[in-house]
């Protein structure tokens, strides 16, 4: 073993305006494409059927006036002034609401959750409490949640249902997007040319989209920011002239009081056509779920100066063009391209299918970003998550997911042939996310923020209102599309909730089953079980933070022998979105020191990037030989007993790659071993693996001892062992439990991926333990 020093590193980072005015750039090709390409089907949705235009255009302000009260209290007020602010460490979306949720009450879904957990830097709650505080504001909310199970469930259940929604966004929005985009031909051929043309060309299109998925958007994402902010420009530009060359007194429509004669004049038919009103907003939720990408002011720049204004003004525009074109020759009837000069309708074509792709992009990417988030928090089963960039954090392509969206989305584009009942079915997949992220906000605003419960009540009341008379008119609409998204999201909020299910029951057997440390100590002890230890490592993967699992004494009894070091390895989510490097890993020992049993215990936040499995295999070496080094240090700490009542003491030890300041290894495959007196040289070659402690390091010598021991081990190899499970009900289990048990959680078991840090690990080295679970 070399033992060599190492000088520590540092880095400064700093931001500025500049950076600020970048990212804003940016995010307009990330968070806005949907949003920005709304113009193209809002008002053909609005006047599909229930209101027709008339000659005193109180329809097309009251539309209008609709509109812009919708774009500026939802997008504007309530999510760039105030949901932005309820982010998760800089992450948003809707499992950043909950995660937050989840600190601030033990109601986390997370089976194997820890008090050390706490201890991490992003696990910081609000500054400023304490018990004071706590008792006078959401202390009684806090407290209701933590004894009621159902109510947690009930939680659960809700933001499953946001997440479930987005995912059947991310089938709707790339068709109905495309689809308008395309429907510009109608314009420029005959409509039985058009009725031939447009749906192969729309499949064509989005076929190619989801075909591209695997490159990933960092080859051509520097497209997507010059692409919207062309069809900003082009849209705004547009509506300019529409208003000053038809109607310049359209601004007129902006006030409120066209909304109420809007709804006197329509009455039912008017408040049926809300759904297709609601499509304006349809993208908004992107500005807080790809906040973890770019920063809160970033974000709020682009959309207050770029988005915000372009937007009102292409719609003010269309407005102005159709007050004064009543008749329309075309069955386009009140379309986007219709209010486009006719000199310009080919290229504004060209522009409007580039930025509907880019927004496209834009969902898809997101719902593989949600998927990932879903899987970590073991609420959807593994899946494979493969990383398209290794500079762009959150670059990610999922196979299945991408695969089974192109085929639903083609079902769809396919099936309805029309924009009209896409957008019923896209409309209520936008409300409904919305619904669900305000809910989870007022519980933000008692339980984190520390407000008043008033201001809970005032938030979900305003918002609410308005969302829900959006919802109702989505609703209403079941037959006439809105049905696919509720399809969509019972199939996948059914799989993630019995799979989650699934797993607290797994673990809960596991808990339930382990082996205690006497029977581990009674196992070494005695000489007369024939039990050998074999060189190299041996790391038995386990969900249990604590206890020997059940699985090593299925082990011991079928193979009555194991490794020289042994590591109990737990691979386990936290509700934070990243978990720092250098508070990776939790490490300690099982039994007495010279046994070489090892815990380690590797935490990751729901958005981090798992390594690859030489990297992990690495950090986790290193890990335990930084753990041997400052034992002596961590042993004159006071004793701390986690919460299972285990006397097993774990300290936080950062990963290899970050931790410059601790124990390095460095590994190489040479064409020839060292060679000494009592070995002779070997034919094949051999791995050398080296330690490198930090220069200030003083180690005795037991630790000495047991790093060459961990050395020599580690270039003897490592082996996995995993558990191949079959899991039951019991017996006496009710009709609901075993359906979903033995038939839904099992499929869901055999049909996906194993663990992330063992996909690539050679068969050779892996080792299959079979067990039965009873739940």
């Amino acid at each position: 073993m070399d033992l060599e020093r190492l000088s520590p590193r540092n880095q400064v980072k700093k931001e500025s305006w500049w950076t600020v005015l970048t990212l804003a750039y940016q995010s307009l090709g990330v968070v806005y494409g949907d949003l920005a390409t709304s113009p193209l089907y809002v008002y053909k949705s609005t006047f599909a059927e229930d209101i027709q235009h008339s000659e005193t255009n109180e329809e097309i302000f009251g539309v209008l006036s609709l509109i812009f009260w919708t774009l500026t209290l939802i997008p504007l007020v309530k999510y760039v002034f105030i949901v932005l602010r309820a982010d998760d460490n800089g992450e948003g979306g809707t499992f950043a609401l909950y995660s937050l949720l989840c600190r601030h009450a033990r109601i986390s879904s997370l089976p194997n959750f820890q008090l050390a957990d706490e201890d991490l830097s992003e696990y910081k709650k609000t500054s400023g409490d304490n018990p004071r505080n706590l008792k006078a504001k959401g202390w009684s909310l806090k407290n209701t949640l933590e004894k009621h199970k159902v109510l947690q469930n009930m939680l659960l259940v809700l933001a499953l249902i946001g997440t479930c929604m987005v995912i059947g966004d991310g089938v709707l929005t790339p068709a109905i997007s495309v689809f308008s985009a395309v429907s510009g031909l109608e314009l420029s051929m005959s409509k039985q040319q058009h009725q031939y043309v447009e749906v192969p060309v729309v499949c064509a299109i989005l076929i190619l989209l989801f075909s591209l998925q695997h490159y990933g958007t960092h080859r051509l994402g520097f497209l997507f920011a010059p692409i919207v902010l062309a069809w900003l420009l082009c849209i705004s530009t547009i509506g300019v002239y529409n208003i000053f060359h038809w109607n310049p007194h359209v601004y007129k429509a902006l006030s409120p009081y066209y909304i109420y004669k809007f709804l006197k004049k329509t009455g039912t038919r008017g408040w049926m056509s809300l759904g297709g009103i609601l499509l304006c907003i349809t993208g908004s939720e992107a500005m807080f779920a790809d906040l973890g990408h770019f920063t809160q002011l970033s974000i709020q720049i682009a959309f207050t100066f770029a988005v915000y204004p372009s937007l009102i003004l292409a719609y003010m525009g269309q407005a102005a063009y159709l007050s004064k074109h009543h008749v329309l020759e075309s069955d386009y009837r009140i379309g986007f391209y219709v209010s486009v000069p006719e000199k310009i309708r080919w290229p504004v074509l060209a522009i409007a299918i580039l930025a509907a792709v880019v927004g496209s992009q834009a969902i898809i990417t997101g719902t593989f970003s949600i998927i990932k988030q879903c899987t970590s928090l073991g609420c959807f089963p593994k899946v494979k998550i493969v990383h398209t960039s290794s500079k762009m954090h959150g670059q990610i392509y999922i196979p299945e997911i991408n695969w089974t969206l192109m085929l639903l989305c083609l079902a769809v584009t396919v099936g309805f042939r029309d924009t009209k009942h896409i957008s019923n079915a896209s409309g209520l997949a936008v409300i409904t996310v919305m619904l669900v992220t305000t809910c989870l906000m007022s519980l933000v605003i008692v339980l984190c923020w520390r407000k008043s419960s008033l201001y809970a009540l005032a938030f979900i009341f305003f918002f609410g209102t308005i969302e829900s008379l959006y919802f109702s008119a989505s609703l209403i609409k079941f037959l006439e599309g809105a049905w696919v998204p509720l399809a969509l999201s019972f199939i996948f909020l059914l799989i993630m909730y019995v799979w989650h299910y699934g797993t607290v029951m797994r673990y809960e057997f596991d808990v339930q089953n382990k082996v205690s440390i006497n029977w581990l100590l009674t196992l070494f002890g005695s000489s007369n079980l024939g039990i050998v230890r074999v060189r190299g490592i041996g790391v038995i993967n386990t969900e249990l933070v604590s206890g020997i699992p059940a699985i090593f004494s299925h082990f011991i009894t079928n193979l009555p022998a194991f490794h020289q070091v042994v590591v109990f390895l737990c691979v386990k989510s936290v509700p934070v979105p990243h978990v720092k490097p250098e508070e990776r890993f939790l490490v300690g020992r099982v039994g007495p020191k010279e046994y070489r049993l090892y815990r380690c215990i590797a935490r990751y936040g729901y958005r981090d990037v798992h390594k690859d499995d030489v990297e992990f295999e690495q950090d986790l070496i290193c890990s335990i030989a930084e753990f041997i080094r400052s034992d002596k240090a961590f042993d004159e700490s006071p004793d701390r007993e986690n919460e299972t009542g285990s006397n097993e003491r774990l300290t936080v030890v950062a990963a290899s790659s970050s931790n410059l300041e601790g124990v390095q290894i460095y590994e190489d495959d040479g064409e020839q071993s060292e060679v000494t007196e009592a070995q002779a040289p070997s034919p094949r070659a051999k791995k050398r693996v080296r330690f490198v402690l930090p220069e200030s390091s003083r180690i005795d010598r037991s630790a000495e001892e047991e790093l060459t021991e961990l050395t020599e081990a580690r270039e003897a190899g490592m082996a996995f062992i995993m558990g191949h499970s079959y899991v039951r009900a019991k017996s006496g289990s009710s009709v609901m439990k075993k359906m979903a048990i033995n038939f839904g959680y099992d499929f869901l078991r055999r049909n996906s991926r194993g663990p992330c840090y063992g996909l690539s690990t050679p068969h050779a080295s892996t080792l299959e333990v079979g067990m039965v679970y009873i739940v």
